[in-house]
Parts: structure tokens; sequence; C-alpha cells
């Protein structure tokens, strides 16, 4: 069997956890894949996965050979693609992340127009809205809001999201519609924490000066992700401070209502992260060139 090909089957059950799975995702019989992954051991001389009935995991010499592993296949992959145009040319499978109401609202709807100009691309999109490890878990592209602290990476800036005041028609018709800050304190907000248990920040504005200011309020819902952010505000539970670009059309629709427009958080930057250790494959760059233009369409 082609080495690289072993690779392949090799990191597909690294990142799937499951011969089973991995060969499924493959179309292959699982008898092909563990065979391939045990070759390599072989011929390496050294395990590269703990196998359970439960699980399976990488052992300390597996991880560092799938990490050489992606910046080989990737290597490959570009070199494949340099010197072909056509678009259906380009495959393979593109590993993504990005914030789940990102997916829902903007990339999802529009991905049917992107995989019918690249028909051999294979999506694999992750929403879970935590801070995923670009390198150890294998994503070929992240897009991240907010400040970057990863030095490691290299981040393509994408687009700088306003954010809105959002209540729902019935949260007003209860509480009535705030028109100055000092109306908040009868108010509920809708607070979001990554980490469930930490502090929720407040209700945040900028000021003619620039300067940030958060004041507290109170809030009968904590929420984790950014689709049950919307969700709760859409359910009439409080106010919620929702991107622009995710809030639109429930704004248009009335489904949500604006309020205190001249009190708005900061806008946030989106960026798209990838490895440094690496140019991006070609298959990554049409992706995100992609993106750029679905954000800058009206």
């Amino acid at each position: 069997m082609d080495k690289f090909d072993a690779m392949r089957r090799f990191a597909r059950v690294a990142e799937l956890g499951s011969f089973t799975k991995a060969a499924d995702s493959l179309g292959l019989p699982k008898a092909s894949v563990s065979s391939a992954v045990n070759d390599l051991e072989n011929q390496l001389g050294t395990r590269l996965l703990h196998r359970s009935t439960r699980q399976v995991t990488l052992t300390q010499d597996g991880q560092q050979y799938l990490e050489r592993c992606r910046q080989l296949l990737a290597e490959l992959d570009e070199l494949e693609s340099q010197f072909q145009q056509d678009s259906k040319s380009i495959r393979g499978t593109l590993r993504i992340d990005m914030p789940t109401m990102f997916a829902s609202s903007t990339v999802i709807p529009n991905l049917p127009t992107f995989l019918a100009r690249y028909p051999n691309l294979h999506i694999e999109l992750s929403s879970a809205d935590r801070r995923v490890d670009v390198i150890k878990e294998g994503f070929d592209c992240v897009i991240r809001v907010g400040p970057l602290k990863d030095s490691a990476l290299i981040a393509r800036p994408l687009v700088t999201m306003t954010v809105e005041n959002c209540a729902s028609p019935a949260y007003l018709a209860r509480y009535g519609t705030p028109t100055r800050l000092e109306d908040l304190r009868r108010h509920q907000l809708i607070h979001y924490a990554p980490l469930l248990g930490s502090k929720p920040e407040g209700f945040e504005y900028v000021d003619k000066a620039g300067a940030v200011h958060v004041v507290e309020m109170a809030g009968a819902v904590v929420v984790n992700n950014t689709v049950s952010y919307l969700d709760a505000c859409l359910a009439g539970l409080g106010i919620a401070q929702i991107p622009t670009i995710g809030a639109k059309p429930f704004l248009t629709n009335g489904s949500l209502v604006s309020v205190l427009p001249d009190f708005v958080s900061e806008p946030m930057p989106a960026h798209m992260v990838y490895s440094s250790r690496r140019n991006p494959a070609r298959r990554v760059r049409v992706f995100m060139e992609w993106l750029q233009e679905v954000v800058a369409t009206p």
C-alpha cells in the first residue's frame, strides 16, 4: 500500500478515535484501515495508538507522528494541486472551526454555492463555541472572533462585526423599551459565559470618547454558546448584544427589535486563522477567498 494512503488512514483514525468511524468516513472496510495502521506501526517499530473496546487514543509517539503526518499530507495535497487551475481538480477534506452563530447565519446557508463551485471538496465543520487547538486538533482554518492571543498562528482579517442591542417584541411589551442607560436597572440581560460558573459580564457600551463601560444587570439565564444566546433573546428572556451579521434577519422580519442604538459595544474583529508551520493548501485558500466574498456581500 502507498505509504501516504496509510498515513491518511492513520490520521483519520486518530481524529475520529475509532477504526469503525474512520472506515465509514473513508468508504473503506474496517479491516483495510486497521491493516494500514498495523503496517505503519510495524515499519516504524513503535505503537501509535492505544486500542481498547471503548476508544482509540494516541500514544506519545502517535501524537508526534500525527503532527508530522498532517504536515506532509498537506504539503502533498498542495504539490498535487499547484498546477491545476480547474476548480474540479481541488479535492480533499477541509477541516474548519467557527462560532456556532457565524456558522448557522453566514457559512452554512451559503455552502451549497461553495460546494457547487468545488464539487470534489469535503467539508468537516466544527462549531462548538470553544477555543480549539488549531495544530493538535488538525484544523485547516479556524474563524476566531475577538482579540487574538496565539502568536504561533497566522491571522487573516475577515470582517469587523458591529453589534446590536436586541430584544423580542414580547419582552419589550412586558418590560418596556429602554431609552436611557438608567432604564437598564429594571431590565433583564441574557448573560453569555463560555465557561459556565464563571462571572458573566454585564451590558457593554462604548462612549463618544471611545471608552468602554460595563453596566451590571440582572438576568435569569446564562448560556455558553452563541445559538442559545440568540434563541434566548428570541424567546423573550432578556436583552442580548448580538453581532449584526447574525441579528439582521430577525431584525428585518420583526422577531427582534433594536434598542439603545447610541449605547452599543465595541465592534468585534473576526479573523481566519491557520498554522504558521506551512503555507495553506489550495483548498484552504479558495475557502478563505470565498468566505471573504460572502461577508463582503451586503
